[in-house]
């Protein structure tokens, strides 16, 4: 019996792909530098299916499938996919939005309780023999509950962090977004604002933007010095949006309290960036939806969008929609 053949690579769970071999040929690949692998290259000549995460999906790959049908990213982000290039050909783009929301939520709030009350700091200040004493004020930390917190991007992880930070710490909740969200001012008493005024009122800064040409660096030397000097800075977004440097700068100088980053301009990060050097940054490797509960149902969601595309069906977390969908 003919079965289609499909490319699964890093991030897709063991029981999915285990789903996915009773119907289709699936070829599993866990290394990133897939251009470089001839049996990766004579996969993509006749696969109608690629499943996985943060693959480069470029013209170059492109040129390589000529029977590719559609491309599931097994994440909410989509910046490896190469949209316009997959439109022009006809191929379905998908990702897993929603799924990943609450998981990404609690490890934001953990960012900010680990930063603020400098956990990652003070169990290496135990583990290290060095606490002989009671503890000193210069290794006390910030309180969370009652602060104000200003959230960068109001989409359904922001709405998630929004809720967590009214209800489980009272905390005052300013956000700056493309649109007023009318639900999230009424249900957290939350206030929009432009983008400087959020800034020079939070207690914490939480950027929660999609990769964007409009949003690389967004948040950088000016930006920094605008905020407070007790002011914490949140990454959950993409390593891209903001400017390393600065934030090093304004670390090093007091610009600005601490910082929590779960994410790189270059991933998986270079052990010589200066920013793991410092003692007021907690420093993640791209946790934010990485449990076993979410992995698992992340790969169940893009095997469905996977399975709609090879049955020429509109997937529901189709992303190019305006693509020509034929029986």
């Amino acid at each position: 019996m003919f079965m289609e053949k499909v490319i699964a690579y890093t991030r897709v769970s063991e029981a999915v792909r285990k789903k996915l071999q009773e119907k289709y040929d699936v070829i599993y690949f866990e290394n990133y530098e897939y251009l470089n692998d001839p049996k990766f290259v004579q996969a993509l000549k006749e696969t109608s299916g690629i499943i996985g995460l943060e693959l480069k999906v470029t013209k170059e790959l492109l040129d390589l499938a000529p029977i590719l049908k559609i491309v599931s990213n097994v994440s909410v982000g989509y910046d490896n996919l190469d949209i316009e290039e997959l439109t022009k050909r006809n191929i379905m783009a998908t990702n897993t939005p929603e799924v990943l929301t609450n998981t990404v939520a609690d490890a934001v709030l953990g960012m900010i309780l680990a930063t603020a009350r400098r956990i990652p700091e003070l169990d290496r200040f135990v583990k290290n023999g060095e606490w002989k004493q009671y503890l000193q004020l210069e290794h006390f930390g910030l309180d969370v509950h009652k602060k104000t917190v200003g959230i960068i991007g109001m989409g359904s992880i922001g709405e998630a962090i929004a809720k967590r930070c009214h209800a489980g710490f009272d905390m005052n909740v300013l956000y700056y977004n493309r649109s007023r969200k009318q639900n999230i001012e009424d249900e957290f008493n939350a206030i929009y604002s432009n983008l400087d005024d959020l800034l020079k009122r939070s207690d914490f800064v939480v950027l929660m933007v999609p990769a964007s040409p409009q949003t690389e660096k967004m948040i950088g030397k000016e930006a920094f010095s605008q905020m407070k000097k007790t002011a914490i800075f949140i990454n959950g977004s993409r390593g891209q949006n903001i400017d390393e440097n600065a934030l090093y700068d304004a670390l090093t100088s007091k610009q600005i309290s601490a910082a929590a980053l779960d994410v790189f301009d270059i991933e998986p990060v270079d052990s010589n960036n200066p920013l793991l050097k410092l003692d007021n940054v907690v420093t993640l490797p791209h946790i934010g939806a990485a449990t076993i509960e979410n992995e698992l149902a992340m790969s169940n969601l893009a095997a469905k969008n996977l399975e709609a595309g090879l049955k020429n069906e509109r997937p529901v977390n189709l992303i190019n929609t305006d693509i020509f969908i034929t029986k």
